[in-house]
């Protein structure tokens, strides 16, 4: 009896001593990721193959859309738990829902061009003066964007340019092909794929240096998390972020594996992706770097149009702050 008393209370003992020897790792969170095709998925394609894999603390589920109307709903209703969007779509979501969601971090900066078939008339921003450009992006980053360029060059996107809105840029890219002149603003990394099909097609402007040239920085995603699921599984979040700043350097430091990742997970074809992925400004930046270049992107687009922002600009609880 005193024997297996003994070993009673060396097992106590043990547990006491190593609470972590009690009981095996919790299971790994599951979180429902929403993106588009584009820039703002491209950076996480490593973490989605590393999760399928088993190779990751947590567990990823993804859904992949054109548009970010499509997956905003899904995230207001909880059928998601985070989602790459443009910045202000963010900013607009967290007004709309009362501070429901939370920007996490910043993970594209400027991906937009200005490209021209045809000829060297665009040098310049104000070189725009007359043309027909035909964009995505109505009410969204593209949009707002162009508008501030103009603004900062005297002049206006509703009467010094005529705008032809299209729903995708796969759309740009075909009208494109139809015209012998014409101008267009298009994101990596679309604006190489426009580059193989269309000839005669350069870039004439590239949009985040001319809003660096005028003193702001031009940010295009950003990933946001509802706030509920913050506040459930805060441990869970911080690990996403290492998670994901890991698949965002991994994208940029090994461009052509990565390649074969955006063909596999968005649909780009990795000789396209692996060429675009140096242009298409993939970070992630977190904290007060995060911050600052969020608000004062957010400030340029409120000083354009409050609706852009969601009628006013994001109170403090809107920048995660671990």
């Amino acid at each position: 009896m005193k024997k297996y008393m003994s070993l009673l209370l060396a097992a106590l003992l043990l547990l006491v001593l190593f609470p972590g020897c009690a009981a095996a790792d919790p299971e790994p969170v599951v979180m429902r990721l929403g993106s588009l095709k584009g820039p703002t998925t491209m950076g996480m394609v490593k973490l989605l193959s590393d999760s399928e894999a088993g190779l990751t603390k947590n567990k990823y589920e993804s859904t992949i859309a054109a548009a970010a109307d499509e997956l905003t709903p899904k995230l207001l209703k909880g059928e998601l738990d985070m989602l790459a969007l443009p910045v202000n779509a963010g900013s607009v979501l967290y007004n709309k829902s009362e501070g429901g969601v939370t920007l996490l971090a910043v993970n594209t900066l400027g991906v937009l061009y200005v490209l021209e078939k045809g000829g060297e008339t665009v040098k310049t921003v104000a070189d725009l003066k007359g043309k027909t450009i035909y964009a995505t992006g109505k009410g969204n980053t593209p949009e707002y964007a162009l508008a501030y360029l103009l603004s900062q060059n005297g002049l206006s996107i509703e009467s010094d340019v005529a705008m032809e809105w299209k729903s995708e840029p796969t759309e740009v890219v075909a009208q494109l092909s139809t015209v012998e002149n014409g101008v267009a603003v298009l994101p990596q990394p679309f604006v190489t794929v426009a580059m193989g099909k269309v000839e005669g097609l350069r870039v004439a402007l590239d949009m985040t240096k001319e809003w660096a040239d005028v003193g702001s920085t031009l940010i295009t995603g950003g990933l946001i998390v509802r706030t509920a699921f913050l506040q459930k599984h805060p441990e869970a979040v911080k690990i996403f972020l290492e998670e994901y700043a890991a698949s965002t350097q991994f994208v940029n430091e090994h461009p052509a594996e990565a390649a074969a990742l955006v063909e596999q997970y968005i649909g780009v074809k990795a000789a396209v992706a692996e060429k675009a992925i140096p242009a298409c400004n993939i970070v992630c930046l977190t904290g007060e770097e995060m911050k600052t270049a969020a608000e004062g992107y957010l400030t340029v687009l409120f000083t354009l149009n409050p609706k852009a922002v969601g009628g006013a600009l994001p109170g403090e609880g809107f920048y995660y702050q671990p």
